[in-house]
């Protein structure tokens, strides 16, 4: 599978290629509304991020082990020296957060497949923003079995991001209306 993974990676370039549950998936870049979701996250986030000089990087896989998954989440925030397998997958326990936005062809694998896979991997934070269903999910303290906390909130409620972080998210701001 992994041989076919890098293969269709190479032949499609331009599109999000990721190895999802032994699938190989292949998805268009994210439209307008879905990039939007992120530009005005970043927005709410950036004053922490620059404090800290951490990195924010999109269109980047996660390496969630050998023989795993590969994800490219839509954001993902990093460490200035982040641990890397390779130039183009950043270790999932080396983030400081990973974000994906629910797109309608995404949605068991963004609420079920990927938190179950990124707890495997130790990521820290993962923030599940669904327009559709107007909620935003934070999915905090990773275990073998997946993660222990889970904060759901309705879009338009805040949304407190635990250390190193320590802000309030306006998830009204997220979505433009």
């Amino acid at each position: 599978m992994e041989d076919t993974y890098r293969r269709v990676c190479e032949a499609l370039p331009e599109l999000r290629v990721e190895l999802i549950s032994g699938r190989v998936v292949v998805n268009e870049v994210p439209t307008g509304d879905h990039n939007n979701v992120i530009a005005l996250l970043l927005m709410q986030i950036m004053g922490v991020v620059s404090e800290r000089n951490w990195r924010i990087w999109t269109n980047i896989k996660m390496f969630l082990g050998s023989q795993a998954d590969r994800y490219i989440p839509d954001l993902v925030i990093v460490p200035p020296k982040p641990r890397m397998w390779g130039d183009d997958e950043v270790y999932g326990d080396s983030t400081l957060l990973a974000v994906e936005v629910v797109s309608r062809s995404s949605s068991t694998d963004d609420h079920i497949v990927k938190p179950k896979n990124c707890a495997l991997a130790e990521v820290p934070l993962y923030l599940l923003i669904d327009p559709f269903q107007d909620i935003a999910i934070l999915l905090s303290h990773p275990t073998e079995k997946g993660y222990l906390q889970q904060t759901q909130v309705p879009l338009g409620k805040p949304l407190d991001l635990p250390e190193p972080w320590k802000i309030t998210i306006d998830t009204g701001k997220l979505i433009d209306t």
